[in-house]
């Protein structure tokens, strides 16, 4: 078997699936048709907006497959049709059985942590928040149990004391492009021999660090319950997206649902504000209705 024979079916959404995604077409893999999530209106004119996986795979004329309901039996059998060898699996959710045990070969997810730590919805950012000094990517076969199965690669990445989410993000999605390459490449290569994948059940740790999907209520930066350092990591772990938010009072004027996207742990600066430990000093926000700029810009904006 080769690359050109098996078939592939890939499943994701955002941009980070995008980058394995044009990794396998354009290394000659064959891919053979893509599921990802359905259009979704947006902005003030509720256009429906396609995902980026879609863009990219109308743009290389790809098949692309978008149910409502996984377990629809339309699309179960239309899933069927193409007679998938392998399913590859990046940011896209939870499959039933009926879907994952479809592939002779199995499915297969990329993960954007060094599981067992972070399983879940949202890894990169809660790795950042929490102020771990490493991260990473696994490679694993799906089971039952959400980001559970046998690993098969996990590479490893430092995480920079001021580094952001988003920089975070970016380097991963490129390390993704060869990490699905040589997952792939791998499972050819046991194929061709007529041996098992091998993989690696997840260790048993202590303590896990769970990775739940993130939503508006959670980036609240309560400074009076944190140390000046968890807020650091806090907001950095939300930067840009979706970003960490506060209501402050400057100069006498009150502000609501201020988006702050960068703080360093000082108790001199512009703007400093105090935490149940030590202090931080914004350096970079964005106020409802204005642009995002340097606090020295904001405040030299204010009456």
């Amino acid at each position: 078997m080769t690359k050109k024979d098996l078939r592939i079916v890939y499943l994701g959404t955002p941009e980070f699936a995008v980058a394995s995604l044009k990794a396998l077409v354009e290394g000659g893999y064959n891919v053979v048709a893509v599921v990802t999530m359905p259009d979704k209106p947006a902005g003030r004119g509720h256009q429906l907006q396609f995902s980026d996986v879609k863009k990219y795979a109308l743009e290389v004329g790809l098949p692309v497959l978008q149910p409502e309901k996984l377990k629809d039996e339309a699309f179960v059998e239309e899933l069927r049709s193409y007679q998938a060898d392998l399913q590859i699996v990046v940011a896209f959710r939870m499959l039933p059985e009926i879907v994952w045990a479809m592939p002779r070969l199995g499915t297969f997810n990329i993960h954007g942590s060094l599981l067992p730590q972070y399983r879940g919805a949202a890894p990169i950012n809660w790795a950042v928040m929490n102020g771990e000094k490493e991260t990473g990517l696994t490679t694993f076969m799906l089971k039952h149990e959400i980001d559970t199965g046998n690993m098969i690669l996990q590479e490893r990445i430092a995480i920079g004391e001021n580094e952001n989410v988003g920089s975070v993000h970016d380097r991963l999605m490129e390390l993704s492009k060869s990490m699905v390459l040589r997952t792939v490449d791998l499972i050819i290569d046991c194929e061709n021999k007529g041996i098992e994948v091998p993989t690696t059940p997840q260790p048993e740790m202590a303590e896990l660090r769970p990775a739940p999907k993130i939503f508006k209520e959670d980036c609240e930066i309560k400074f009076g319950e944190k140390t000046a350092q968890e807020v650091h990591n806090f907001v950095r772990g939300l930067s840009p997206y979706p970003a960490a938010w506060a209501n402050l009072t400057i100069k006498g004027e009150r502000f609501e649902n201020v988006k702050i996207y960068s703080v360093e742990v000082s108790d001199k600066g512009a703007l400093v504000v105090p935490c149940k430990e030590g202090a931080v000093s914004i350096l970079e926000l964005q106020v409802p209705g204005k642009k995002r700029m340097d606090i020295k810009s904001f405040l030299n904006g204010l009456h």
